[in-house]
């Protein structure tokens, strides 16, 4: 149940004034050739770069359940230990998010997603390596979880400018919901394969999984054949320094933007608090093997697959913004029911509440990303893109150590109530912008 609310992630435009946008100045122009009409299932490039992410995406979710598998089981961490590896994992978007963004808006992204994907396979490989020899470490499983989560920053970041380059702009929707529907379905299969390789081979063997995932999604990304242009720059273009100051300034100004990246982060402490400290919980509290909890946890993101059908659907029939508060009520209160589980039947509490969080969450995310790649000008969608992340999953690691420390203060059973009560309330933050007296979300700034 690995989602996370993101403020502006993989997300269509419904109907309305969001397919207005104009394409980005020089993207697509020399590929529009190779675009097939009638649908992206045509569309060759659009397949290799779906097939590769959903390889990664499934290897990366089988890593989110195995390395804290690897940690409780070989090497017997302690909660807070558990907590801190999630927090390594989401600390470079604080770190190195910022600059991240305007690099990626001055060089072509491909490359640098290519990059990102091998360096990840190679930090992944020295876990099982290292378990072979008998050196394996938790420092070595933070350093791991570090690096992989810095070449995230890059690849996440770069993901984001490429597709609006790959497609065209009536696209975009499709595309996104296309890839948030194989994202959504791996938090259902990675969990689950997580626990059965557990089982049958060691969670040691599960992480080699993943770093397999990152050489496949590399292979894909080269076999795509559309140009990418290199980014313009103007004749004395400024400092890194001015460039993100550029897109802070963008994302602060605008009450749309604003407001999302706002609820994107309060959102995101409370899923990561509890999310963090979930397999403790469900191994040690409720005394459940590791593969019953791999299960669990994808059946509890079922929802997330049904949330990312659905999506395109809702925002046309409701509109686009009032989607986003739909979206954003479904996310919250229903969390109220995962710390009610427990042991034998208790479980479907866990199912349930889960399943509508990231029904919640996926319909959100589907929603918000098209927004924000058709709204904000392509010039500075990288900025833009990880200005709202450098809030949105600067959250992330403090939530994880926050809830690391309550955890031990309170078990991990308290620490879980405390998380989810905090996410049932996040959904009141998108009524204090725009969004409530709008039907749908604009086409551009005003």
């Amino acid at each position: 149940m690995s989602a996370r609310s993101e403020p502006g992630l993989r997300a269509p435009q419904s109907r309305t004034d969001l397919g207005a946008a104009t394409a980005p100045a020089g993207t697509a122009d020399a590929a529009t050739a190779s675009r097939p009409p009638g649908g992206l299932l045509r569309h060759r490039d659009f397949r290799l770069l779906w097939a590769g992410q959903t390889v990664s995406a499934v290897g990366s979710n089988v890593t989110a359940v195995a390395l804290p598998l690897v940690a409780v089981a070989v090497l017997d961490a302690t909660t807070f230990q558990v907590a801190v590896l999630t927090a390594a994992a989401w600390l470079p978007w604080l770190l190195a998010g910022l600059p991240a963004g305007a690099w990626v808006d001055r060089v072509r992204r491909r490359p640098m997603m290519i990059a990102a994907d091998l360096v990840s396979a190679a930090l992944f490989a020295t876990v099982p390596v290292a378990a072979l020899l008998d050196l394996l470490t938790i420092g070595q499983l933070l350093v791991v979880a570090l690096g992989a989560g810095l070449a995230r920053v890059f690849f996440e970041t770069a993901h984001q400018v490429y597709l609006p380059t790959l497609l065209r702009t009536e696209q975009v929707p499709e595309g996104n919901a296309k890839l948030h529907a194989t994202q959504t379905a791996s938090y259902l299969v990675g969990p689950g394969l997580a626990g059965l390789i557990a089982q049958l081979a060691g969670a040691v063997t599960a992480v080699l999984l993943d770093a397999v995932s990152f050489l496949v999604s590399a292979a894909c990304l080269l076999r795509i054949r559309t140009v990418e242009p290199r980014p313009g720059r103007p004749a004395g273009s400024p400092s890194l320094r001015r460039e993100v100051a550029d897109g802070l300034r963008f994302v602060a100004r605008d009450p749309y933007l604003r407001v999302l990246t706002v609820f994107g982060a309060a959102s995101n402490i409370g899923l990561t608090g509890y999310q963090a400290l979930l397999v403790v919980f469900l191994v040690r509290s409720a005394g459940l093997p590791a593969g019953l909890v791999g299960l669990l946890i994808g059946l509890a993101s079922m929802g997330g697959l049904l949330g990312a059908a659905l999506a395109t659907g809702l925002a046309r029939r409701l509109g686009s913004a009032r989607a986003l508060l739909v979206a954003g009520a479904l996310a919250g209160p229903p969390a109220l029911l995962i710390p009610l589980a427990g042991a034998g039947g208790r479980v479907a509490w866990l199912v349930l509440g889960g399943a509508l969080v990231s029904l919640g969450v996926a319909v959100g995310n589907v929603v918000k990303a098209s927004f924000r790649q058709t709204y904000t000008p392509h010039r500075l969608l990288g900025r833009v893109t990880v200005s709202m992340h450098l809030l949105n999953y600067g959250t992330i690691p403090l939530a994880a150590l926050l809830a690391g420390a309550l955890g031990a203060a309170w078990g991990p059973a308290g620490a879980i109530r405390a998380m989810t009560a905090w996410l049932a309330l996040t959904p009141l933050i998108l009524l204090a912008g725009p969004l409530r007296r709008r039907r749908d979300l604009p086409a551009a700034p005003v």
